[in-house]
């Protein structure tokens, strides 16, 4: 720890590297504010002086769930870090508060609590799992808070205490069947997910749409969160031969997963069985290992793989702040927008009161988002494009096929709640 606090204090001592091509880009959308004076910023008792503002962090860096949510405090503190060198918002620097959900969704109501009763934060970056949003989203809204909340979901939610950087269902679920329907000629299918409530609704948005194209569902199965034995449904699957297995397995589960899978003898390197997810990143394989998901599929925003300018550039400042075997999955990067979309709504606003932020919020946008061109519709959803990533054994994604243009986002499609 004393080495990476250490890696730190040098890196924030050369402003040359946070205020780089990337960094720096990222403000190009949001206008320039001269400071306001506390009582100006802050009139609802906000923990924000005439040099700071405190925000919150709150994710699961131990349990099952650590394994995912990592990679996201790790790009929001990257995300604060780069603000804060280049003058912070509306002159203040940004002080964070971190709190551990722990992978209990009671817990994370309780540390969201005290975030916004206790600590008075201006914003929460935080929580992965659909039942930890819920289970906080109550809290949100009773005391007028704002979470950026930066996973992929089952939409069927927009609330105005919570801007979703991540994708919802037609960005992702209902886009990628599209694509394996179409791309693979897929006409049957195996569905597979934890049991909570983001796999069980996306499931049910998946089935919903499968039948509509007139293709089959074959199984559909749900184990709970850390279920490590998988060899039963594995075995269902052989069975059943499905053209496509749909998994939604999240948290540390997937390590023994695609283990017990490549173990069984399913070889997602040829055409059938084609093994599509929506849950697995970059973050996920480090802990998988690649050469136990080489040749399966993901349905994501972002891909540590994508060739751009902006990428590029945040690959490098991730990699200069946690270490060069870092990976960086979708997740991790919509939270590494959620501090500048943040930024961004303050300064438009002028202030940091809720509210204020609140209404900024819908068309703001990123230029240089490390995905690219993102943004803020009025649902507080993101526009953005779906890609379709190919695993490779060195734990990276190919990109092998993106959306043309920007989804919009429809959190509640017609037909499908």
């Amino acid at each position: 720890m004393k080495r990476l606090k250490d890696l730190i204090d040098h890196r924030l001592s050369r402003r040359s590297v946070l205020s780089g091509t990337a960094a720096a880009a990222m403000l190009a959308t949001a206008s320039t504010f001269a400071p306001a004076i506390a009582d100006d910023a802050n009139t609802t008792g906000l923990a924000v002086t005439e040099d700071t503002v405190k925000v919150g962090i709150l994710h699961s860096v131990t349990g099952t769930m650590a394994i995912s949510e990592t990679g996201s405090v790790q790009a929001e503190k990257l995300a604060i870090d780069q603000i804060n060198a280049m003058g912070g918002v509306l002159g203040r620097k940004i002080e964070y508060i971190q709190e551990d959900g722990a992978s209990d969704w009671p817990t994370f109501a309780e540390k969201a609590k005290k975030l916004l009763v206790n600590d008075k934060v201006a914003a929460v970056f935080g929580c992965w799992t659909s039942a930890s949003r819920k289970a906080v989203l109550p809290v949100f809204e009773q005391y007028n808070g704002m979470l950026y909340y930066p996973t992929f979901y089952e939409g069927l939610e927009q609330s105005p205490n919570v801007i979703y950087t991540g994708q919802e269902a037609t960005q992702q679920i209902i886009a990628g069947i599209d694509w394996v329907a179409k791309e693979k000629g897929a006409k049957s299918f195996y569905l597979l997910g934890s049991d909570y409530i983001w796999p069980r609704t996306s499931n049910k948005i998946a089935r919903k749409h499968i039948e509509k194209l007139g293709l089959e569902v074959v199984g559909e199965e749900y184990y709970p969160l850390g279920h490590t034995q998988f060899n039963s449904v594995i075995n269902k699957i052989k069975l059943k031969k499905p053209d496509v297995i749909y998994a939604i397995v999240v948290g540390g589960s997937n390590v023994a997963f695609y283990k017990q899978l490549k173990a069984a003898g399913i070889d997602m390197t040829k055409e059938k069985p084609v093994l599509l997810t929506i849950s697995v990143t970059e973050d996920e394989i480090r802990g998988i290992g690649g050469e136990n998901i080489e040749g399966a599929y993901a349905a994501m925003k972002y891909f540590q793989s994508l060739d751009n300018e902006n990428n590029a550039e945040f690959v490098k400042s991730f990699k200069e702040m946690w270490g060069d075997d870092i990976v960086i999955g979708d997740v991790t990067q919509a939270a590494y927008l959620g501090p500048w979309l943040w930024k961004a709504a303050v300064e438009k606003a002028g202030s940091f009161d809720i509210d204020k932020v609140r209404l900024a919020s819908p068309g703001i946008e990123l230029t240089t988002a490390p995905e690219g061109y993102v943004r803020v519709h009025e649902n507080h959803h993101l526009w953005s494009k779906t890609r379709i990533g190919l695993a490779k054994p060195d734990g990276q994604y190919e990109l092998v096929y993106e959306t043309a243009d920007l989804m919009e986002p429809d959190p509640f499609p017609e037909g499908y709640q």
